[in-house]
């Protein structure tokens, strides 16, 4: 029996989801940084074994919205409800549960749908298994009483105890057809990631300066040439004073983020790059309905 089906990784900002995305299909398909809601998008990782295709939706991270931009990342969480058949609530197994976690346990506990808690970064508690046996008690109670649910305890960052989650999971799904080619890892096309990959590297060495005041659109991505692909970004900042952090002294900011983006864009496409980044500022952009359908992040009908 084949089974297949979507899976939807659900949690508060910053638990390690699209780590663990990355871990399940063997590869970088969703950015990663330390800033909460770093993921903008549904983002489908796929895989498929003999026993079946699993689809894996990582979402934005549940959270008070405070913009338009804050509204579509709700909405896409929101929207995860409705498209999955399975449900992975990932916490941070190093904190104790909190008032998000119980509304999001909450949300998923009135479709009635299989649903796993995910203890993540159990690696932080290798050396405080007190504290992992005390978190995963209180996080068990989110559950309480729920019939058709499971805890599992892992590591995304060292992949321990993944198979498990992997295999729960694939017990779970309906029988039916890959939705996805063998070979597929997610639905995402290469400019998509490749604008995602150059908002990381900018996060990451940016940090608290610019945590969600920058977007990034990609002009151009000519692969004519057969031995070099040249892709155009604009990074749009939302204040002018944010233009200078981006740029940096001299420019040397910016080469450090294109350089980072090139080299990973380089690795994933296996062709050479280059990499053209220009940097524009367009104030409240978060705020602006318009500008974000552009990014691909359309708020649904009736929101303006």
């Amino acid at each position: 029996m084949f089974r297949s089906g979507f899976v939807a990784l659900l949690g508060r900002p910053n638990v390690g989801k699209s780590t663990l995305l990355n871990r399940l299909v063997g590869q970088k398909i969703a950015i990663t940084s330390p800033v909460a809601q770093t993921t903008r998008h549904r983002i489908k990782g796929v895989v498929t074994s003999d026993k079946g295709q699993i689809i894996f939706l990582d979402t934005p991270g549940f959270s008070k919205p405070l913009d338009k931009l804050g509204n579509y990342l709700s909405d896409e969480s929101l929207a995860a409800l409705n498209e999955a058949d399975v449900f992975v609530l990932v916490v941070d197994a190093s904190q104790p549960p909190g008032r998000g976690d119980l509304w999001v346990a909450q949300q998923i506990r009135e479709t009635g749908k299989f649903a796993i808690l995910v203890l993540n970064k159990i690696d932080a508690l290798k050396n405080r298994p007190e504290v992992l046996i005390e978190h995963r008690m209180l996080y068990a109670r989110l559950f309480e009483g729920y019939a058709d649910s499971r805890v599992i305890s892992l590591s995304a960052k060292t992949g321990k105890n993944i198979d498990e989650l992997s295999e729960a999971v694939i017990r779970k799904l309906p029988e039916g057809p890959a939705y996805f080619p063998e070979d597929a890892v997610t639905d995402q096309r290469m400019r998509e990631i490749s604008a995602e990959i150059i908002r990381e590297k900018l996060m990451l060495n940016t940090r608290e300066e610019l945590p969600h005041s920058v977007a990034v659109s990609i002009e151009s991505f000519d692969e004519s040439n057969d031995e070099r692909i040249h892709i155009d970004a604009v990074l749009y900042v939302d204040q002018k004073s944010q233009k200078g952090i981006v740029i940096g002294h001299q420019g040397s900011m910016i080469k450090t983020i294109g350089m980072q983006a090139r080299e990973e864009i380089e690795e994933m496409l296996e062709q050479k790059v280059h990499l053209a980044l220009n940097v524009k500022v367009r104030e409240n952009w978060r705020k602006d309905p318009v500008f974000l359908k552009s990014l691909g992040m359309a708020l649904p009908a009736g929101q303006k």
